[in-house]
């Protein structure tokens, strides 16, 4: 059923190593072309630059919910965008709650840097299934892999397909890893700049290269695919 659900989010995702696409082509389809990038940096990109321009020389804090206000009214904008064009909400609508939530964490607790909590625990979240899934030997890519590739959980009896894997998992997981370690220091220190920026760099300039790693090594282990 894991395997199932993963496989579907992948393939709607643009990620079906089976329909034999260029990697070019799925890493654009994973970030959900033009306008997928922009619904996923825009709002954090305008919270950081509202939240800076405004900052005060005296107290040294921006104007927090001004940059609050426009993170999330750019999320809505884009939600209703897609919805006025009848296209799939559903970036858009994660990308809204996403910010909702976000800015409910700095809302009430009046600290700009609370804004990037739910990115924090997300990341955690995150990075804790993939590298335990490939220590138990369910890797989270096996499984969506199995499921594209018709061959359910068959890829475990093959040593190779488990070794790729289990390397796949740890990437990721890295990712997600690497993330907090660099941010959270800039959290706890209160540089909401900073922590920002990074988040943004640490978005998808390094989300894409991994979809690509993923997807070729992928189709390298069904080098049978069609093309």
């Amino acid at each position: 059923m894991l395997g199932a659900a993963l496989g579907s989010a992948a393939r709607r995702a643009g990620m079906d190593p089976a329909e034999g696409k260029s990697t070019g082509h799925v890493v654009w389809a994973a970030m959900g072309g033009w306008r997928g990038v922009l619904e996923s940096v825009l709002p954090g990109l305008v919270f950081i630059l509202a939240y800076t321009v405004t900052i005060d020389r005296e107290s040294g804090d921006g104007n927090l919910w001004l940059a609050l206000g426009l993170s999330v009214g750019i999320a809505a904008a884009f939600t209703i965008a897609r919805l006025i064009a009848r296209q799939p909400v559903t970036a858009a609508v994660s990308g809204l709650v996403a910010a909702g939530v976000a800015a409910a964490f700095a809302a009430f607790t009046g600290e700009a840097t609370n804004n990037f909590i739910p990115g924090f625990v997300t990341n955690a979240l995150y990075g804790t299934a993939f590298l335990v899934s490939a220590f138990i030997g369910w890797s989270l890519i096996g499984l969506a892999s199995g499921f594209l590739m018709g061959e359910g959980t068959a890829w475990r009896a093959d040593k190779r397909k488990r070794r790729v894997y289990f390397w796949l998992a740890i990437a990721w997981a890295g990712l997600f890893a690497a993330r907090l370690l660099v941010q959270l220091p800039f959290y706890f220190a209160g540089d909401v700049t900073a922590l920002g920026t990074l988040k943004l760099v640490m978005g998808l300039p390094l989300f894409a290269p991994l979809v690509a790693v993923t997807w070729l090594a992928v189709r390298a282990l069904y080098p049978q695919t069609p093309k």
